[in-house]
C-alpha cells in the first residue's frame, strides 16, 4: 500500500467513526426523549388510577353507609306494630297516618324535680306556659278529681277553634300533636289535646294515659281518680266545655269508639262519671219526657235518672225505651234534626238503675263576629276610597238599587 492511501484509509476510518458515533448519540437522544415521556404517562396513569381508587373506595363507604341506614330501617320496620293490629302500647303510635303520641314524662318529671336540663328549648317553653296555666287555677284545697275539672274547663274553654278573622296559625304543622303546639297556638288535633291533657295530669300526680281507637284515627284520655279509670275526651269537647265526653265509663266511650281494651285499663266505675255526679232520683217513668224536654230546652248535654231496683223491671225499662224511641223519632221529623240526636244506656249503680241520656248537639255555624270599625275609622275608609276609586263612573245596573253610605252603614 502506497503512503497516499494510508491517509484516505484513516479518513474513511474516522467517518465511519463520526457516523456510527452520530448514529448512536441520535439512537440515544431518541430513546432518553421517548423513555422520559414514557414514564411521565405512567406517572399520570398511575396517579389518575389512584385517584379513582381512592373514588372508588369513597363509593364503597357510601354504598356501606345506606346499607346500613336500610338494615336500619328493616330492623325498625321489623319491629314496629302491624298497622293492621291495633298496638297494646300507649306512646309511639301513628294516628291518622301522620301524627304519634309521644312521651310527656320528661316536662312533667321536670316540673316536680326542678331540673330542666335535660329539656330542649322547646320543652322549656311548654313547661313554663303549662306552669303558669297551673298556677293559674289549681288550688291546694283542691281533691284530685277537683283539679281534673279545672284542667278540663280551662281547655275546654281556652283552646276552642280561633273566632274571627285572624286564626292563630302555627309557622309549622310539626306541633299540632304535641303540648307545645296546643298550649302556644291553639291549633290541635285530638293527638295534641290528648298528650296536653295527660301532661298536666302527670304534673298534677294524677294517673293518665293516652288512648287510640282501634281504627287510630283518634286519641282521648284515661285519668284514674280514686282507683277506677275514666275515659275523657277534651278534643271532642274543645270550644263547648258541655262535659259530653267528660270521665265516661267504658260503655259510655263504646258507643261511638272502639280500643284495645287488654292493654288499656278496664274504665266500669261510676263515681266520677258525669251523668252519675248530676243525675237525679226519679219515681215516675211518664215523667221522663218533661225532664227530657227540660234538658233539651236548656240545651244540656247529659240528663240522669236515678231508679231505684225495688220499683223497676224489665216492664219499666221496656216502658222507657219506648217512650225515648217516641221522642227520637218527634225529634227525626222536626226543625231540632239538624241541631240534636239522642243516644242512651243503662248502667248498674248502688243496686238500682241509672239512665244517661246524651245530647249530642250538631256545631253550627257561628254569626259573624261583631264589627269593632269605629265610625272614625270609616270615615278614613270612605276619604280613601274616594280619593282612589272616586273617578270610576257608576254603572247604570248600579241605580236599579238604592245604596246610600251612610256614616259606614249600608241602607237600601
Amino acid at each position: 500500500m502506497t503512503k497516499s492511501v494510508k491517509p484516505m484509509m484513516i479518513v474513511l476510518v474516522v467517518l465511519v467513526l463520526l457516523s456510527l458515533g452520530a448514529e448512536l448519540a441520535l439512537g440515544w437522544f431518541a430513546y432518553t426523549r421517548l423513555s422520559g415521556t414514557t414514564l411521565q404517562e405512567l406517572r399520570d396513569h398511575s396517579s389518575e388510577l389512584r385517584t379513582d381508587v381512592s373514588g372508588l373506595q369513597t363509593d364503597i363507604s357510601k354504598l356501606q353507609t345506606d346499607v346500613s341506614g336500610i338494615r336500619e330501617e328493616v330492623t325498625a320496620l321489623a319491629n314496629a306494630p302491624d298497622e293492621r293490629d291495633d298496638p297494646g302500647q300507649e306512646d309511639d303510635v301513628r294516628i291518622a297516618g301522620e301524627y304519634y303520641v309521644r312521651s310527656t314524662l320528661p316536662i312533667s318529671e321536670a316540673y316536680h324535680s326542678g331540673d330542666r336540663s335535660a329539656l330542649s328549648d322547646k320543652q322549656k317553653e311548654t313547661l313554663d306556659m303549662a306552669a303558669a296555666i297551673l298556677d293559674e287555677i289549681i288550688t291546694p284545697e283542691m281533691d284530685e278529681y277537683e283539679k281534673e275539672l279545672a284542667v278540663y274547663t280551662w281547655m275546654t274553654h281556652n283552646l276552642a277553634h280561633d273566632e274571627g278573622l285572624l286564626p292563630v296559625i302555627p309557622r309549622t304543622n310539626a306541633d299540632c300533636d304535641n303540648p307545645y303546639g296546643v298550649l302556644k297556638y291553639h291549633n290541635a288535633v285530638c293527638v295534641g289535646y290528648a298528650t296536653t291533657f295527660r301532661m298536666f295530669m302527670q304534673m298534677l300526680d294524677i294517673p293518665c294515659m293516652v288512648v287510640h281507637n282501634s281504627e287510630r284515627y283518634h286519641s282521648w284520655d284515661l285519668v284514674q281518680l280514686g282507683g277506677g279509670w275514666y275515659h275523657t275526651d277534651i278534643y271532642s269537647d274543645a270550644g263547648q266545655g258541655d262535659f259530653s265526653h267528660f270521665n265516661m265509663s267504658d260503655s259510655m266511650q263504646g258507643m261511638n269508639q272502639s280500643w284495645n281494651r287488654e292493654f288499656f285499663p278496664a274504665a266500669d266505675q261510676y263515681e266520677y262519671c258525669y251523668a252519675y255526679r248530676v243525675a237525679v232520683a226519679e219515681s215516675d217513668l211518664y215523667h221522663i219526657p218533661t225532664a227530657l224536654r227540660a234538658a233539651i230546652d236548656q240545651h244540656e248535654s247529659m240528663l240522669g235518672l236515678l231508679f231505684s231496683d225495688a220499683a223497676f223491671g224489665e216492664a219499666e225499662a221496656q216502658i222507657i225505651q219506648e217512650m225515648l224511641d217516641q221522642v227520637q223519632n218527634r225529634i227525626y221529623s222536626s226543625t231540632l234534626s239538624n241541631e240534636l240526636s239522642l243516644n242512651w244506656e243503662w248502667l248498674s249503680v248502688n243496686g238500682g238503675w241509672l239512665l244517661c241520656i246524651h245530647l249530642e248537639w250538631y256545631e253550627q255555624g257561628g254569626e259573624d263576629p261583631e264589627p269593632v270599625i269605629s265610625e272614625e275609622a270609616y270615615e278614613k275608609i270612605h276619604t280613601a276610597l274616594e280619593e282612589s276609586f272616586g273617578d270610576l263612573e257608576e254603572s247604570d245596573y248600579y241605580h236599579e238599587y238604592e245604596y246610600e253610605y251612610d256614616g259606614g252603614h249600608a241602607v237600601g
